[in-house]
Formats: C-alpha cells, structure tokens, sequence
C-alpha cells in the first residue's frame, strides 16, 4: 500500500478536482478524433514526412544503424551526428556553440544546478519555469523572483543586489538575470530588449528560455532582435515547434566546456540515439530551407495567430484572454471545476482544449489554453471560439 502522508496528498488533490491522470495522444488526421487545440506541435513537424525520411538519409549518410547511443556523452556515446547537428544548430543561432541534452529540463536542471556558485544571485521571473525552478534549488546560488514582465520591479531588485556588491558583500559575486521569451502558460513575452539593456547597465549574465519561442518566431525572438551577443546563454528545445526531442543550450565555447564537465544532467545519462539527434538536424535542415519560402508553415501558424487574435476580438471575448502574439493563447476561467466543465464541453464538440489546474498555475487563474498550429484551419477556430463564447454565457447565466 501506499505510505499515508502519500495518499494524503493524493486525496486532496483528488478533493480540489486537480488529480492528474495520463492521457491519450491523438491526431485528427490519423484518427478522426478532435481538433487539435492542446499540443506543442505549432509546425506540424512532428507528422511531417520530409523530416522523416531526411532523417534517415541523414542515418545512411553517415553509415549509423544504431538503436541508441549505448552510454554517456563522455563514455561512449558521443557518437558523431552529434558535432554535426551541434555545429550547425550554432551556425543558426549565430552563436558561438551549442550543447544538445536529452531535454529542455535536463538543459535547465542541468544549467542552474552548475553555473551559478554559492555566493550568487539569481533573478528570475515569477512565472519561469518549473525546470528552471528546480535547478535553481539545486545550486548554491541566492534565488530572487520579480515579478511577470515587470521592468521596474527587476531594476529594483537588480539596483539592492548592486548597492550589496558596493558595499562589499561578497564584491566577486555574479547576477543572473532569467526569463522566457515566450511564457509557456500565458503566450506573453518580456521587452527583450530592455532586458538586454538592463543586464548591460548592472553587468549581469543575461538568460533567455526559448521553448515557445524556437519556430513560432524563426530561429526564437533573441535572435529575431539581434541580441545574440548581449545573452549569456539561450535554451531553446526541440519537443514543440520542431517536433522530435532534445534541447541545446547555446552561447560561447566556454559556457560549452563548463557545462560539459560540471552539468551533472550531461555528464551521467546515456546520450541520445543516433535516430534522436539526426531528427533534430533534419527538422533544423527543414526550418532553414522553409525560412526562404513565400509560404512556409511559420508564416501559416502567423496568420493562424492573427486570424484568432481577431475573431477573440470579433466575439467579444478579450475580457477573458490574456493578450499573447504568440501560438498560447489562454482564457482566464477561474476555478478547477469550472475550466474543466468547459473544456469536456470542447472535447464533447470535437475539439482537444486543455483546461490548467491550480496548483499548476495559481489558484483564481486557471485558464483553457489555446494551442495554435500551421494546420489548424480558420473553421476549426472560428468553431471552437463560438462554442466558447456560447459556454462562457451559459456558465455567467447559472
């Protein structure tokens, strides 16, 4: 049987109507089922056959039939589309290097756990997230939030933690400063580039989390911005808008070298399978070469944005969206049982709209979250937004 104090928390979980089950993947085209409006695929590169077999041009090029990578990066497992896809992700981003782990939360435990020391300060958004979280509580490092987007509260916080520096406290002390270009439960983004500048005035090692970002804006909105030199480091991950699996942490040789011999989520887990890595230079191959086309997938999944952007507006439904350029689109709808009434109703219609829970998001703030894709059309949207605005009525009228 299950320990008490675990099954305790198991029925309040239970009790508030949050309990957490594992779900079944479907895919409108394969099974008929609902729309999707829930998954992180906005390219539709994960379906996508070009990809697909590229990735295995990519295996017989380079004479790999491997089913895995038979041990760690620093044993055996290094094998060599490794440096290729790394080289060229680099090449991309116009940086210097990138490092590829198994996961974006593998590259942020990985990444906060072993770059800032005990003595340090880490300053980071009040929404970031969960895994950047987790590896700040494994450092040794000063943790301050601040709050969502909010320049004056950072500069505040950024001027105390100069004003200790100057008076001594620890003088050889370094400041992180940490967000996400797109955040992951509100699509809303920070000024970047007031960021940048911040971080340059009180000389702190500027962070940007591109999960969202990577795709929906090409190559992720710090390299959109040209900002690729004022950040110390980039994580951008491959499981959303490039459809496989991975992450990279991107910046200079050195920040490469250091996490190579300190980040414990590197060093001791069996590298990825040659099939893994050669899927993320195939679907990176693909971005590149859709980039230059008149009518590639981002500039579908932009207009996609757009066009619901506008039919929110049309349907008089802003009150309940939190403005986001990107393809996260959420409607604030307060209350687990709530939220979770709405979106059965969605699926019951035909359409997979995920309902986010407190504790997952703060209690009050609970939301339907719009995942927008390449391939959603604007009869799917259109569809789905009325029969929204036809249950939010229903639920005001009870």
């Amino acid at each position: 049987m299950l320990p008490k104090k675990l099954q305790a928390k198991l029925d309040l979980r239970s009790a508030a109507n949050a309990l957490r089950k594992l779900g079944s993947s479907h895919h409108l085209e394969e099974s008929g089922e609902n729309v999707d409006f829930s998954s992180n695929d906005y390219l539709g590169y994960s379906k996508n056959q070009t990809i697909f077999f590229r990735a295995s041009e990519i295996l017989e090029e380079q004479n790999l039939q491997e089913n895995g990578a038979t041990g760690s990066r620093l044993l055996s497992g290094n094998h060599k589309l490794y440096r290729q896809a790394e080289d060229f992700i680099a090449q991309i981003h116009q940086v210097e290097a990138s490092l590829i782990f198994n996961s974006g939360y593998d590259a942020n435990v990985g990444f906060f756990s072993s770059v800032p020391q005990r003595g340090d300060v880490i300053l980071y958004d009040e929404f970031i997230h969960a895994s950047i979280r987790d590896g700040i509580q494994m450092s040794n490092a000063k943790a301050y939030k601040f709050k969502h987007n909010d320049l004056e509260d950072l500069e505040s916080k950024l001027s105390l933690r100069a004003q200790s520096r100057s008076a001594g406290e620890s003088a050889e002390f370094e400041i992180y400063m940490v967000t996400e270009s797109v955040f992951s439960m509100d699509g809303d983004s920070p000024n970047l580039q007031a960021m940048a500048d911040l971080s340059k005035k009180h000389g702190t090692n500027f962070i940007v989390d591109e999960a969202h970002a990577l795709g929906v804006f090409n190559y992720g909105l710090v390299h959109q911005l040209g900002l690729q030199d004022r950040v110390f480091a980039i994580l951008v991950t491959f499981g959303k808008a490039l459809g496989c699996h991975g992450a990279a942490i991107l910046g200079s040789n050195q920040i490469k070298s250091y996490l190579v011999n300190f980040a414990r989520s590197l060093i001791y887990t069996t590298g990825l399978p040659p099939h893994s890595v050669a899927t993320i230079l195939a679907s990176y191959e693909h971005m590149e070469h859709e980039a230059k086309m008149p009518q590639s997938d981002i500039i579908r999944l932009d207009a996609t944005i757009q066009f619901f952007r506008e039919v929110v507006k049309n349907k008089n439904l802003q009150a309940y969206f939190i403005s986001s350029d990107s393809a996260i689109q959420c409607a604030i709808i307060p209350g687990n049982d709530t939220v979770k009434r709405i979106s059965l109703q969605l699926k019951k219609a035909g359409f997979d709209v995920k309902a986010i829970l407190s504790p997952t998001i703060s209690a009050g703030q609970e939301r339907l979250r719009f995942c927008l894709h390449s391939y959603n059309s604007q009869n799917e949207i259109l569809n789905v937004l009325e029969l929204l605005s036809k249950s939010l009525k229903g639920f005001s009228a009870d």
